[in-house]
């Protein structure tokens, strides 16, 4: 099975499988939470609706498995122990470990495909190690569990951006994916009604390299679509520049005003592999 990443990922509660179809239909991937978002005392409902919606006739579709994903309990907990026992009934093999920290614990998901949500202290600093992986195929980071982890009190500042120590952290664990050949994902923008500030958040995220960026409201996915979706002008000087490349041949060149070299080719490339995607 192919795993369809795309750039919006929407975490969805697990014990509110009504909003399953919406969450499908409004993101490139669907995040079925049994973490966070679902309360203890919940958890074990929670499991059971994963397992009630397959294939239930009149009870809603069944998650693609190929856009879906189960993000698990902390590995080494009794809620993680009974995550994977339910996911053995299903066919979803895409999970998401909370609170990564080592890359022993992804030993136990040798089954799966895991994208390592790398959100203590020791999660960024084992993030390259924890990358090497073979069944890791995505690291992301999180910023209010990082900061918690830290004894701090917010991973923002007043104005709204990331604190240094945040910053370190999304790009510690970029680099880390990135030096794996793995995906990336960014950290959920928690301010749900500021879209104009997600839109330059994910912008930001694209520009940088990562792959996908991850929601909590299903207003956020199309800002985010929007985001890594390049204009039709970047698209057309990407183009251009690519077409005066292959007749330039190899080496360093001029266009524009500007030098041309191998990473400026890359990033033009990079461009287009992203108009495709939104075509």
């Amino acid at each position: 099975m192919t795993f369809v990443m795309g750039p919006a990922l929407l975490f969805c509660p697990a014990d509110r499988p009504e909003r399953f179809p919406k969450a499908a239909q409004r993101a490139d991937a669907v995040i079925v939470d049994l973490e966070d978002a679902v309360a203890p005392a919940d958890k074990q409902r929670a499991r059971g609706a994963i397992l009630a919606q397959l294939g239930a006739a009149g009870d809603g579709p069944e998650l693609d498995p190929s856009r879906t994903i189960i993000r698990i309990n902390p590995a080494g907990t009794d809620e993680f122990e009974k995550d994977l026992h339910c996911l053995a009934h299903t066919p979803y093999r895409t999970v998401m470990l909370a609170k990564a920290e080592s890359a022993a614990q992804l030993e136990a998901l040798a089954d799966y495909h895991v994208i390592a949500l790398c959100e203590t202290a020791v999660g960024v600093l084992n993030a390259p190690a924890i990358a090497a992986a073979p069944n890791v195929v995505a690291l992301m980071w999180g910023a209010e569990d990082l900061l918690a982890s830290l004894s701090g009190t917010s991973s923002r500042a007043d104005d709204g951006g990331y604190r240094a120590v945040a910053l370190h952290a999304r790009s510690a664990v970029l680099l880390a994916a990135r030096a794996f050949g793995k995906e990336a994902v960014d950290a959920v923008y928690v301010n749900i009604p500021d879209l104009d500030g997600l839109a330059l958040e994910a912008a930001d995220a694209a520009a940088s390299g990562f792959g996908s960026k991850a929601c909590i409201h299903p207003t956020q996915a199309p800002v985010v679509r929007g985001a890594y979706a390049p204009s039709e002008a970047d698209v057309a000087a990407a183009t251009e520049l690519l077409q005066v490349a292959a007749v330039a041949g190899s080496g360093v060149f001029q266009h524009g005003g500007k030098m041309i070299d191998g990473p400026i080719l890359k990033h033009a490339e990079a461009t287009i592999r992203r108009a495709g995607i939104h075509s």
